[in-house]
């Protein structure tokens, strides 16, 4: 996935990615050896989700052995709640997370629906973040984290065991897991804590506020949060 409308700032290659023709899809949906390669999918709040998961359903159905080798392998990032109820009606066969900085949008509109959860590294450094590291972990849900840059957060986020780190500087986490592989103890005692007590984003106060001016910018395009919470499930008593 590329935010970046060319190539040259996250890859070794040069050129903007509209005049580039991409063959590596075909590389990863057809080779065996690449099966084990997902698509985490980031879904833009911008787009109407039953137009573009309906696309999605005619590209994805057409491809051969659709059901049993590529569909298990798509992962639909969502940013707002409005997208859940069309994803489960369009793309029932895909799993989902969401995508965000905030553990209290995801535990209140998202964590039922959710495989895993995309979040932002500031917003699982907080005590409330690392409870929601810890609810993950005991619910089975999948956590990933974004946009891990620096090595001494990549170390941070291997220390908490998710499942993804997501970067834009590839080479740089990739020299450090094999460093990690190597010599775990040696490699990890060179990377420090003391960066979560030297920046506001790591502060509860900072990420309460980011989270609130998040949310309230996703409402302004895709309508408040709360027109999509799904009810809580009603049990019945005994008779």
């Amino acid at each position: 996935m590329f935010h970046d409308p060319a190539l040259g700032r996250t890859t070794d290659s040069t050129g903007r990615i509209f005049n580039c023709r991409f063959i590596f899809s075909e590389a990863l949906r057809d080779v065996p050896e690449n099966h084990h390669v997902k698509f985490n999918v980031d879904v833009k709040v911008q787009n109407d989700p039953d137009r573009l998961f309906a696309l999605m359903h005619d590209i994805i159905s057409t491809q051969p052995n659709w059901e049993t080798i590529l569909a298990p392998r798509i992962l639909l990032g969502l940013w707002h709640p409005r997208f859940l109820s069309f994803a489960k009606a369009r793309l029932p066969y895909c799993r989902r997370s969401y995508i965000g900085n905030s553990p209290y949008i995801a535990r209140k509109y998202f964590w039922n629906d959710c495989d895993a959860f995309s979040m932002s590294f500031a917003s699982l450094t907080t005590a409330d973040g690392e409870k929601f590291r810890k609810e993950c972990k005991a619910a089975g849900k999948n956590l990933m984290v974004w946009t891990v840059n620096q090595p001494d957060h990549m170390m941070e986020a291997v220390r908490w065991e998710v499942n993804a780190i997501i970067t834009d500087v590839t080479k740089t986490w990739l020299d450090l897991r094999a460093a990690l592989n190597a010599d775990y103890e040696k490699q990890s005692s060179q990377y420090g804590r003391s960066f979560l007590w030297t920046s506001l984003q790591f502060y509860t106060p900072f990420m309460l506020a980011l989270g609130k001016m998040s949310q309230s910018s996703l409402e302004k395009i895709a309508g408040p949060f709360d027109d999509y919470l799904s009810p809580p499930a009603v049990v019945a008593g005994k008779a």
